[in-house]
């Protein structure tokens, strides 16, 4: 039988299941990753676990989401992510090294290999050929504890490249044009697998990109072939030994097919509020801008930065923008040093910030009132950037580069400039100082809890009747930043979780929070794609810790989903769209699961007095945990 890349990487790794689309799979994790900002909470429920050690081939815990440290919640909780690696066998890259994602591809990632991370962009290693897949902090904690990963098999999308890109035309530019004709929940349930002759022209920084926003089309992930290309990349890294051919087999079947001539494309660029809301730079043309920032997980590499740089040599960013650069990693800003780049970068006006992921999720550098911000980011979600009134445009760096020289939306090919070139080849520099391995004697390693970690909250199990109050009803496709914002004022609290809870859905309506503990108990009714966005699990868990028990919507995006059910909150679908009409705020609902386990859910609005058709998106073994009242409860009773 043929496989593509997708399948063979899962049949190597399948623990139970079948192979077949919308099947329950579980499947062997390689290695995990976390991130500060959702792994202090994923670290919390490691220990409860009561695993004495790691059970992957590889985990790293990533500092580099919450890098300001204003008071001593950041720094406590740092001590605390170091301590615990050490001490559980997790290698853990320190403040400085660099955005997980980018270091991950440099020093960790291999071909071939299965990947679970805390943070929705974990698909980025699939630029050299991983499954990477990302899920919520509990999940990343049973991985790590040598559970299998529970998820669903998706469809395979075969997207053909073809040809090559034209000047100033990037790898930013293909994932926008994906996201233009497919949207932000085009690819739920499904990983994007590439494929063509025009694969063979994109480097692995640039393949990287077009995976890490494939979690903006809403897949599970996407993933290139492991080829030369991915080959010379690794040698240059050090880690050629590491290295495994993974392609396609000839006739190799997919669930759809997508075809891309690179050719055709030109500059591409995501107005606000969404990042499928894409259009031709030339038509929004002449539009005045405030601010650009280059970098995050999306367009931090070498190749992002040293483009940004040469079209910048000697020239002035314009008076009246502010431009800011966030370096992906360590030896991204080194080699910029090397190679006198990044004094180009800062005699141009470009102000250096710190390796990390920082204005992407608000932590610094936010825009003015109603500016407008060219980003080279992922996300452009409503406030997003700290700041509520600006609007968030997504960009390549050459597009990037142009509105900083000129003050206004610009086409970089209108500039007159030669195309910035970059040399796959080019020796770097490898220095893990940065990267601390674990403990050698573990036993002699305290853990160090600061005043902010809080113990996790114990939730009880959902009873058979249930009857609540509707505290919010919501639209088409909520976001994770909509129920649980991110940002400086709000994320050093993730291991806090009575005091995160205090911001849920605080976007939307300000009083969430108050009215739905003085509730007690509560439900949630959305649209279509609810809960799209980061794999924050306080999305789920601190809705959970203010009482929310169901969630009725019309359709949920992946991530979120498997949180719902790791906090024990029953996630409902309408049988019906139309009845989403006929709910309002307030309205008490009935639920009877007397006979979930046989699949049959009862809703009666007893204030309309109306009764629903609904169903649910769970295979037993989830119905289980929900009703235990979560994956830890159901964990230590299992």
């Amino acid at each position: 039988m043929s496989l593509n890349i997708t399948q063979k990487v899962i049949k190597n790794h399948l623990v139970s299941g079948e192979m077949k689309a919308g099947a329950k799979l579980s499947l062997k994790i390689d290695q995990t990753l976390t991130q500060d900002a959702t792994g202090t909470m994923a670290y919390l429920q490691f220990e409860a676990l009561e695993v004495s050690r790691v059970n992957t081939e590889l985990s790293v815990s990533y500092i580099d989401h919450n890098m300001l440290q204003s008071g001593f919640m950041n720094a406590d909780d740092h001590a605390y992510l170091q301590s615990i690696a050490a001490k559980y066998g997790i290698y853990l890259s320190k403040p400085g090294n660099g955005i997980c994602h980018q270091v991950h591809l440099e020093r960790f990632g291999i071909p071939g290999k299965t990947l679970v991370g805390s943070d929705s962009h974990t698909p980025t290693a699939g630029g050299i050929g991983m499954l990477a897949m990302g899920v919520g902090g509990l999940d990343v904690a049973l991985a790590m504890a040598g559970k299998p990963f529970f998820v669903t098999m998706p469809k395979v999308v075969g997207v053909s490249l073809k040809g090559k890109l034209s000047p100033f035309v990037s790898a930013k530019d293909i994932i926008l044009e994906l996201l233009r004709r497919l949207t932000v929940k085009g690819g739920v349930g499904k990983v994007f697998e590439f494929t063509g002759p025009g694969i063979e022209t994109l480097s692995v920084p640039e393949r990287a990109t077009i995976t890490n926003m494939g979690a903006e089309l809403g897949a599970t992930t996407s993933i290139f072939p492991s080829d030369e290309i991915t080959r010379l990349f690794m040698r240059i890294q050090k880690r050629e030994y590491q290295w495994v051919e993974l392609k396609a087999d000839d006739n190799a079947k997919y669930d759809e097919k997508i075809e891309i001539d690179l050719t055709k494309l030109e500059p591409l660029i995501a107005q606000p509020h969404m990042p499928d809301q894409v259009v031709k730079v030339k038509d929004l043309a002449g539009k005045k801008v405030n601010q650009v920032v280059i970098g995050s997980c999306t367009n931090s590499s070498y190749k992002d930065i040293s483009a940004a740089a040469q079209m910048l040599e000697g020239k002035k960013v314009h008076k009246e923008v502010s431009v800011g650069l966030l370096p992906g990693s360590k030896q991204v800003l080194a080699k910029l040093a090397e190679t006198g780049e990044l004094n180009i970068l800062l005699f141009a006006g470009v102000r250096i910030l710190e390796s990390s992921c920082g204005a992407c999720i608000g932590m610094g550098f936010s825009p003015g009132t109603d500016a407008v911000s060219l980003r080279t980011f992922n996300r452009n979600f409503l406030g997003r950037s700290g700041t509520k009134s600006a609007g968030v445009f997504l960009c390549s760096p050459q597009v990037a580069v142009a509105a900083a020289l000129k003050g206004e939306i610009t086409d970089p090919r209108t500039l007159g400039l030669e195309e910035p070139y970059y040399d796959p080849e080019e020796e770097l520099e490898i220095d893990d100082s940065l990267i601390l391995a674990p403990a050698a004697e573990p036993e002699t390693v305290k853990i160090q809890r600061g005043p902010n970690i809080s113990p996790l909250p114990e939730f009880t199990a959902l009873p058979l009747k249930l009857t609540a109050p509707v505290l919010l009803k919501l639209e088409d496709n909520i976001t994770t930043d909509h129920i649980m914002p991110a940002g400086a004022k709000i994320l050093p609290l993730r291991s806090n979780v009575p005091k995160i809870s205090e911001h849920v859905f605080e976007v939307v309506d300000h009083t969430f929070s108050k009215r739905a503990l003085a509730a007690g108990v509560g439900i949630i009714v959305g649209g279509e794609n609810y809960g799209q966005g980061s794999s924050r699990e306080h999305a789920a868990l601190a809705p959970r810790y203010l009482g929310v028990r169901a969630v009725l919507v019309k359709s949920f995006a992946r991530i979120h989903l498997a949180n719902l059910v790791n906090f024990g909150i029953l996630p409902i679908i309408f049988e019906r769209t139309s009845d989403y009409e006929t709910i309002e705020q307030n309205d008490k609902l009935e639920f009877d699961l007397t006979n979930i386990r046989k699949g049959k859910i009862k809703v009666f609005n007893q204030t309309k007095q109306k009764e629903y058709k609904v169903k649910h998106p769970l295979a037993d073994r989830e119905i289980e945990i929900v009703m235990a009242g979560g994956m830890l409860a159901y964990t230590k009773n299992n």
